[in-house]
């Protein structure tokens, strides 16, 4: 008790009070030690020995039944003395003795106390002297949840197979991975269905494979599995929203022409999304716009189209709402729907691209998002507006208005006041080019505007090269070639490598006549652009100018190698290998120009006229049908079809094209006099009938004729110097004229002299025809329509400053 007393009255004089003072010392205490966990004397302390030794193994086994009254054991102090402590359990203490019987201290063991340390073993609380420990027990494989499990990652993995697969277009494996994955996806709830209740099953994973499987039969254009597969999905009441999937459906309808179904699935769906998600609704209803148009329902299509604009504008709603007007012909909607497409807002900022300060970093940031991204979409945006707008404007300028000049103009003006104002420009070149295609060449050029802008170009930079050029070219559209010829050599002499200014000076001296001076600059043109197919057709047409034709043909055969479908360049070839007197090689040109153009006239005619020099009737025969296509209004080609036909025996066929011919022709001599031949010949009542229609019609010829006699008789001087002048005109016109010419007279000299072979009207062929499909090929800006209309030849400089085709 005395050491008891004496452990408290020590443990006091270790306490220390905090002094009343307002001041408080954080830091106070953090030096003061208490003896009590001072170990180093613990081997001394008797009473702790005495513990160590008597607390593992010597312990009374604990009791079911412990009696109630509280047992008094005595404890072990840290000084060696013992106090007898009750427990208030009435359970022996751990570590006390009872019936001399030690309780074992179990409450130590987790700290690797245990009563091997009482005979002698190492203190090891870690149990590292056992070794390492035993391996994990492995998972069963065999058991069905980890069955499912794997299966389940199988299913899912297939599914990400499938869609990577089409986005790498490879359709047929996505296709193949989908199956697989639906395949494995229902052996998988089987599984589930015998493992767990059907409330398990993972519809999530069911609903992806259907729809991906469905996606896949899609793009794969196996529409019916699609729209089954879509089907299940649609039915299964399990699936939350899938009715939106029938959207899909009326997708695939739409590409399978159904269109009454496709309405019908696109309403369903519009039904099953509510009109928070307006973003979808509006959508789905585009698409009942399309379906419209597609079916030619156009007033249904204007009605979902405006409820868009109403609710939503957007481009693409706009431009078909523009083309709907259009195809129903109402002039003022037609101006109402291009206006709103003009309105809609393209919500970007271009503000957000200029650096308002100098500071360093903002400028950073502006300079790395000019370019990322987010700029490129809206760069696409806006294109996409831009072509919208342009088309439009291109449909509906012709008839918004009296003449399309008229609708253009107004369009221009709608633009201006827009955020498109840069697309104004665009509509007056379109204008103009719209002038040309129709062959105002007046009203599609505006020299008056072009001259003056030149000027105004070249009084801003003397020394511009480009600007000096276009204004060559003013002068040149005026006649005034000298001084034309005076701006390209200072352009020249500003920049010795502007290709424009040395091609038009060329043009200027072939057309001032001076073919050396020509000549010379269009071979240092080749030496710069060595496989300009221009150049090299200049060169050759100089040639051919200067009666060389070999060195025309040796220069043309390298524009051939440069471009060999041009139908123009082939067609030249066999025209110089035809006055050099070499039908092979002739013939053999102007098929290939036939080949790759069907439709140029005078290739047409010189084909059927080798056939018909060779006696090949039917191969004539096919030319001459094309020509008749080509020209139905002219009676020659009818006559030509049907001669050979007579010339091939084939009499029958022939009488047949003379009637049809007559039908179309009936003051036609010509065709009278073959049908009163030929029906005499094969003994037809029909002659009679013909005769007396050829002997009308050449009474009125003869009345008609002595009209025009008496009327030449009055005015015999002014006829002489008309046909002076007309001879004077015809000797100009060398290679056109002489080549209609030489046709004739081979038609002419064919057996039977007096058969009309040859077209009854002198009037040269236009070499320039347009084919009414469009133009077949490519074909270069100065190639062989520069013999023939050599008036334009301004316009086919090269470069930039080109005037607009």
């Amino acid at each position: 008790m005395e050491t008891f007393q004496k452990r408290e009255v020590q443990m006091m004089q270790n306490v220390h009070l905090a002094p009343e003072t307002d001041e408080d010392d954080l830091y106070s205490g953090y030096n003061d030690y208490n003896p009590i966990y001072d170990i180093e004397e613990l081997e001394n302390d008797a009473a702790f020995q005495q513990a160590v030794r008597t607390s593992h193994g010597r312990r009374p086994p604990i009791t079911a039944k412990i009696s109630s009254t509280a047992v008094t054991r005595p404890i072990a102090t840290g000084y060696g003395s013992k106090t007898s402590l009750a427990s208030s359990i009435g359970r022996p203490m751990t570590g006390a003795i009872q019936d001399g019987v030690t309780r074992p201290m179990t409450a130590v063991r987790a700290a690797g106390f245990t009563k091997a340390a009482l005979r002698g073993s190492a203190f090891d609380p870690l149990s590292q002297s056992r070794g390492p420990a035993p391996p994990l027990e492995a998972k069963k494989k065999d058991s069905p949840e980890e069955k499912i499990k794997q299966l389940e990652k199988e299913v899912n993995e297939l599914v990400e197979e499938s869609c990577i697969a089409n986005s790498c277009g490879d359709l047929k494996l996505a296709l193949e991975k989908a199956k697989d994955a639906g395949r494995k996806e229902r052996v998988l709830v089987r599984q589930r269905e015998q493992v767990t209740t059907p409330e398990n099953i993972n519809l999530d994973l069911t609903y992806s494979v259907l729809f991906n499987l469905a996606s896949q039969y899609s793009v794969n254009e196996m529409y019916a599995e699609a729209l089954n597969t879509y089907q299940v999905i649609v039915k299964n009441k399990m699936f939350s929203n899938a009715g939106i999937l029938k959207m899909n459906m009326g997708n695939i309808y739409l590409k399978q022409r159904n269109y009454s179904k496709a309405i019908k699935f696109y309403r369903m769906a519009l039904d099953q999304v509510s009109s928070v998600n307006n973003q979808m609704r509006i959508k789905i209803m585009q698409n009942i716009g399309v379906t419209f148009i597609q079916a030619g329902q156009y007033s249904d299509a204007i009605n979902s189209y405006e409820h868009i604009m109403s609710m939503a504008p957007n481009l693409k709603a706009g431009y078909n709402l523009t083309i709907c007007y259009f195809a129903v012909g109402d002039r003022e909607k037609m101006k109402k729907a291009f206006q709103k497409l003009i309105a809609v807002p393209l919500e970007i900022d271009e503000d957000k691209y200029i650096s308002p300060s100098d500071d360093p970093h903002t400028n950073l940031v502006t300079e790395a998002i000019k370019n990322d991204h987010l700029r490129q979409m809206e760069h696409e945006r806006r294109a996409m507006a831009e072509k919208y707008i342009m088309t439009s404007a291109k449909l509906i300028a012709p008839v918004i208005e009296t003449s399309f000049a008229a609708g253009y103009d107004w369009c221009v003006e709608v633009v201006k006041a827009s955020q498109y104002v840069e697309l104004a420009n665009d509509l007056e070149i379109n204008k103009a080019v719209t002038y040309l295609r129709q062959k105002d060449y007046n009203q599609g050029k505006d020299f008056a505007q072009a001259s003056s802008y030149a000027d105004i170009a070249v009084n801003s930079d003397r020394y511009n090269p480009a600007a000096l050029t276009n204004k060559g070219n003013t002068v040149f559209a005026n006649g005034d070639y000298e001084k034309a010829a005076e701006f390209y050599k200072e352009a020249l002499r500003n920049d010795s490598s502007c290709t424009e200014a040395l091609y038009n000076i060329g043009l200027t001296y072939e057309k001032l006549n001076r073919l050396d001076e020509a000549l010379d600059c269009f071979l240092k043109l080749h030496a710069i652009l060595r496989n300009s197919a221009e150049v090299l057709y200049q060169i050759a047409n100089i040639y051919e100018l200067m009666e060389n034709p070999s060195q025309a043909i040796e220069w043309l055969m390298q524009v051939v190698s440069v471009i060999p479908t041009d139908p123009q360049v082939l067609s030249k070839l066999g025209e110089l290998y035809d006055r050099e007197g070499d039908k092979s090689q002739a013939f053999q040109y102007y098929y290939e120009s036939y080949r790759y153009f069907p439709c140029n006239i005078e290739v047409i005619e010189w084909l059927g006229a080798y056939y018909i020099d060779t006696q090949f009737w039917e191969k004539a025969i096919q030319y001459f049908e094309r020509a008749s296509l080509i020209q139905p209004t002219q009676v020659k080609w009818q006559l030509m079809v049907a001669s050979c036909f007579r010339r091939s025996g084939n009499y029958q066929k022939a009488l047949d094209t003379y009637k049809d011919t007559h039908r179309k022709f009936p003051e036609n001599v010509e065709c009278l006099r073959f049908l009163v031949r030929l029906c005499t010949d094969l003994g037809l009542k029909d002659a009679q009938e013909y005769a007396r229609k050829l002997k009308r019609l050449e009474k009125m010829k003869e009345i008609r004729e002595q009209r025009i006699k008496s009327g030449r008789d009055g005015s015999g001087g002014s006829r002489g110097k008309r046909e002076g002048s007309a001879s004077s005109d015809s000797g100009q016109n060398y290679s056109a004229s002489s080549k209609g010419e030489r046709l004739n007279a081979r038609l002419r000299a064919l057996p039977g002299t007096n058969e009309p072979y040859e077209s009854s009207s002198n009037k040269e062929i236009d070499a320039s025809y347009v084919d009414p499909l469009g133009p077949q090929i490519e074909r270069p800006k100065t190639a062989a329509k520069k013999r023939i209309d050599e008036d334009d030849f301004a316009d086919e400089e090269l470069g930039d400053d080109l005037l607009p085709e």
